[in-house]
């Protein structure tokens, strides 16, 4: 769960082998026009999708990007912060490509999706809440989850307290939640995660992220493909937080998530098949965090790109794709 030193610091669009770095299929792939095509505004249906009543009985509805055969085997793709569902234009076109039916949310809080007021709100019960009931809304009865960040941190635990709607699991850069607790007794990652502080505060954390600036030091800071980061990307996260609410309702993860630190139990172990990819120039969440993952998910397979950072699904889209079709079946 990550993260933002550049807010700390400083769009709507209504219209294999386990334990290995990257694979052989990830190797071969090529830049192919069909790996790195971004859907047209034409391919994609936009809806609104009451997922509620969440954990605390609230009804909400979020914002929902579908793509490709409705008799596809769904997909659901879950962003991270301070993202929306933009940050799988990347994936979109190849999944469906396969034969997928895609289904991209804005999570709750973000760009157009249901911004409760509550920090409580944004606790991991309700988190897990929207995804079973966007399973269910859309009529299956479960799922393939691929999930990205504060997208992966909800996934781990839609996957170990509601395995009865997952098929298969795909985390990118997401510490299971054992081993943050872990790695954040380690001074190396608790320096990188001084932000989580930083968001506690009131005010200053969501002044900072409405910033252009930050927006754009956040992403292109980091990222091994600025030309995956041009003006009018930034530009479209910027207006996406810049959503009224929305820069207060993506820090209310944080503050909901410290405040659940004291309550929170061991977490089921995963028995769904899983695949960790970890960009492994990630500046938040440091390699040690799959270190010792298989007694949690037994049978994990873990993909290292070594040339990737935090946002991994955008630096290296031919590689992720190549995973993904070789992984979901």
């Amino acid at each position: 769960m990550a993260h933002s030193s550049a807010a700390a610091r400083g769009s709507s669009t209504s219209a294999a082998a386990r334990g290995s770095s990257t694979s052989a299929a990830a190797r071969g792939s090529s830049t192919s026009a069909a790996a790195l095509r971004v859907p047209a505004e034409s391919e994609l249906e936009h809806r609104r999708i009451a997922v509620g009543p969440d954990a605390d009985g609230r009804q909400v509805a979020l914002h929902v990007v579908l793509a490709g055969p409705e008799t596809g085997t769904p997909v659901i793709l879950l962003h991270g912060f301070p993202e929306f569902w933009w940050s799988w234009r990347y994936q979109i076109a190849p999944l469906v490509e396969a034969g997928y039916r895609v289904i991209a949310p804005d999570m709750r809080g973000y760009n157009t999706s249901d911004k409760p007021s509550a920090v409580r709100a944004y606790r991991m019960a309700n988190l897990i809440s929207d995804v079973a009931g966007l399973v269910h809304a859309l009529g299956y009865t479960k799922t393939h989850l691929v999930a990205h960040d504060w997208g992966g941190a909800i996934a781990w635990g839609v996957a170990a307290l509601r395995p009865d709607v997952v098929d298969q699991l795909v985390i990118l850069n997401a510490p299971h939640p054992t081993l943050f607790s872990r790695e954040l007794r380690n001074p190396s990652q608790l320096k990188k995660s001084w932000y989580m502080f930083f968001f506690q505060l009131p005010r200053l954390p969501e002044r900072r992220l409405r910033e252009h600036e930050t927006i754009a030091r956040t992403f292109r800071g980091w990222t091994h493909r600025r030309e995956h980061f041009d003006d009018a990307t930034i530009e479209r996260y910027v207006e996406a937080i810049r959503q009224p609410g929305a820069a207060t309702a993506t820090v209310n993860y944080y503050r909901a998530a410290l405040r659940e630190v004291a309550s929170r139990g061991s977490v089921p172990v995963i028995t769904a098949p899983t695949m960790v990819i970890w960009g492994m120039d990630d500046r938040a969440l440091g390699p040690d965090l799959i270190v010792g993952l298989e007694p949690y998910v037994p049978g994990v397979r873990i993909e290292r790109i070594e040339d990737a950072s935090h946002w991994v699904a955008q630096d290296a889209p031919e590689k992720v794709n190549a995973l993904l079709l070789d992984f979901l079946r």
